[in-house]
């Protein structure tokens, strides 16, 4: 049996406020507004007091609207389970809110469909700016939506669209990772992706791995993506006759989750057996046997840039699409230990 229902509360309008402290409307959005400091002091004060008494809660919205302002930042997180994704959007928040500036994010999870619904209800919602991290399927939305108001990418391009773009260093973190494994004595590389998916960034990173390995005479080495068949594939991979010590590279976190469960699965001795290296540094990474290699991406400074590019935007700055590709940081463990 239900309860008895709670008695629904009015929104307190500021005709009550201005009425309970004997001011007029105007009066009273001079208080709330930018115009406080020209009301007399014995005015604010009456003001003060009737909000305090009626809780009134001022309508955000409603002013930015009025005065063509929202203070909103819209954010487009293509997968809001990527520990990648949270940390960025951290960041964006963070500088958001440092500028008096509110973050509404929306999470395609990868749906194509997902993220039209998104673009849609974030440009009625009159966001000032964007922050997309997109599938990259939806150029013509993405493209309409810029010429109406400023928009920086995150991680992925989109060739149609001249947007400021702030990520990673693909081809410096793959060059990064080869140089180490080598240097550490593995010859047989597995690169274990996502599918890529017209994913900018996956397809830099795969292309940045074989054209390293078609430059050192040393190394061989072959691409998996983390789809239907990747239990087979890996098997294959690992009991095959190589080069020499085998290594896996894993392109992202969740590439190296799939890794590192299926190697166990598999019963390997983690990591006596085979070494693995991995894009982005997890909070789980060192847990795993004697701690997973890591190319750390400086997630929060990436948020901000994103962030504080828009801002310019905002600010009247033109000129052409700016480029900002930060530089992953090494940070060594036990999954590479060196081989003979």
């Amino acid at each position: 049996m239900n309860g008895p229902s709670l008695p629904t509360r009015s929104r307190v309008t500021i005709s009550e406020v201005a009425e309970a402290a004997g001011v007029s409307k105007a009066t009273v959005s001079r208080y709330i507004g930018s115009d406080r400091q020209l009301l007399a002091e014995a005015t604010a004060l009456r003001i003060e007091q009737a909000i305090e008494r009626l809780d009134y809660r001022p309508n955000q919205m409603a002013r930015g609207l009025k005065r063509g302002r929202t203070r909103l930042i819209g954010m487009i997180v293509a997968d809001i389970l990527n520990p990648y994704s949270v940390a960025v959007m951290r960041g964006v928040e963070t500088a958001c809110r440092q500028h008096g500036y509110t973050l509404v994010v929306c999470n395609t999870d990868r749906s194509t469909e997902q993220e039209s619904q998104h673009l849609a209800a974030l440009r009625s919602y009159n966001v000032e700016g964007l922050i997309v991290n997109t599938l990259g399927h939806h150029a013509g939305e993405l493209l309409s939506l810029h010429s109406e108001l400023p928009m920086v990418l995150v991680d992925r391009k989109v060739e149609a669209l001249q947007a400021d773009l702030v990520g990673l260093d693909n081809r410096d973190a793959v060059r990064q990772a080869l140089d180490h494994l080598q240097q550490r004595g593995y010859r047989d590389l597995l690169l274990v992706s996502e599918p890529l998916d017209g994913t900018s960034s996956r397809q830099e990173r795969v292309a940045a791995f074989e054209a390293g390995i078609a430059r050192s005479p040393l190394l061989q080495g072959r691409v998996l993506q983390t789809d239907g068949a990747f239990c087979e594939s890996l098997w294959d991979f690992l009991v095959a006759s190589g080069a020499g010590p085998k290594a896996l590279f894993a392109a992202n976190g969740i590439a190296a989750l799939s890794a590192t469960r299926q190697l166990r699965e598999f019963g390997y001795r983690l990591f006596e057996e085979i070494g693995l290296i991995a894009l982005d540094d997890l909070d789980w990474y060192p847990l795993v046997g004697s701690g997973i290699t890591a190319l750390a991406q400086p997630t929060e400074q990436i948020g901000v840039t994103a962030f504080e590019c828009l801002l310019d935007r905002l600010g009247g700055a033109r000129g052409p699409a700016r480029h900002f590709d930060f530089k992953a940081q090494l940070i060594v463990r036990g999954s590479t230990h060196p081989r003979g």
